[in-house]
């Protein structure tokens, strides 16, 4: 009944067994786990968890803090992964003016290409945006209607508003259920409900009970009671909701496990 739809799993130092972290999602009810690659060596790893595991698939592009290497004739190989029939969409792309890794330049010549490929093949798009929400915004509104998910949502009503009018969809996880996440749980209460997803971004931002602890797959189980509470219904009724949006936006292939 439930889909983690973004997770690092395919990490090695935080998951040197992810087939246990898998039994483990099994057992709290993720049916089905979405991990990210976030440059070409994180592609083939993540690809490779995807093909030996069924319950997981995967996404792959160039994340804005590994830009700095981003070169366009990646993107021949990158199109090849997202052929691949375990890839889902392109991601987690975007902008981050937060940390220095990569000039913002750069990021936005990265980011513009990407988002021409994923036009070119038809295929959804998940984006990072740490502080840079207002310009990632102005980019997709100029580039137009497309399934969009912004990842990890951390926004203000502005931009909850404006991702809003654009069809975005809306990823949730563990920062929902920390004690002094008022304002976001105040602005998730806002969004369109049939465009919530849950995720957790592990092994980042375990959410509470587990805060400061090493984040899996199997606690967007956690992330579904908070969004349940902030929903004021059962848990079971935001997992049915968020695992439907999941379906719709990343596609049919998903369902099988999730009936």
């Amino acid at each position: 009944m439930l889909i983690d739809t973004h997770c690092h799993l395919h990490d090695v130092e935080s998951f040197p067994d992810p087939g246990e972290e898998i039994r483990k999602a099994r057992e709290a009810g993720v049916e089905r786990i979405v991990v990210v690659g976030v440059q070409p060596s994180d592609w083939t790893a993540a690809v490779a968890l995807a093909d030996r595991h069924e319950e997981v698939y995967a996404v792959v592009g160039w994340h804005p803090n590994y830009t700095a290497a981003y070169e366009r004739g990646s993107l021949e190989g990158l199109a090849e992964f997202l052929r691949h029939p375990k890839v889902l969409a392109l991601g987690e792309i975007g902008l981050d003016y937060h940390w220095d890794y990569a000039p913002p330049s750069i990021q936005r010549q990265a980011l513009d290409d990407q988002l021409e490929l994923a036009r070119d093949l038809s295929v959804p798009v998940v984006f990072h945006a740490r502080e840079a929400y207002s310009d990632l915004l102005d980019a997709l509104e100029a580039f137009g209607p497309h399934p969009f998910l912004l990842h990890c949502f951390a926004g203000e009503e502005e931009d909850a508003r404006r991702g809003a009018a654009l069809g975005c969809y809306f990823g949730i996880d563990g920062p929902l259920t920390y004690k002094k996440a008022d304002d976001l749980r105040r602005i998730v209460g806002t969004l369109p409900r049939d465009r919530v997803v849950l995720e957790t971004d592990s092994p980042y931002m375990a959410p509470v009970p587990f805060r400061g602890k090493k984040n899996t797959p199997a606690y967007v189980a956690c992330v579904n009671q908070a969004l349940a509470r902030l929903w004021s219904v059962p848990a079971e009724t935001s997992a049915q909701v968020t695992t439907e949006n999941a379906i719709r936006f990343f596609g049919e292939r998903l369902r099988t496990r999730c009936r």
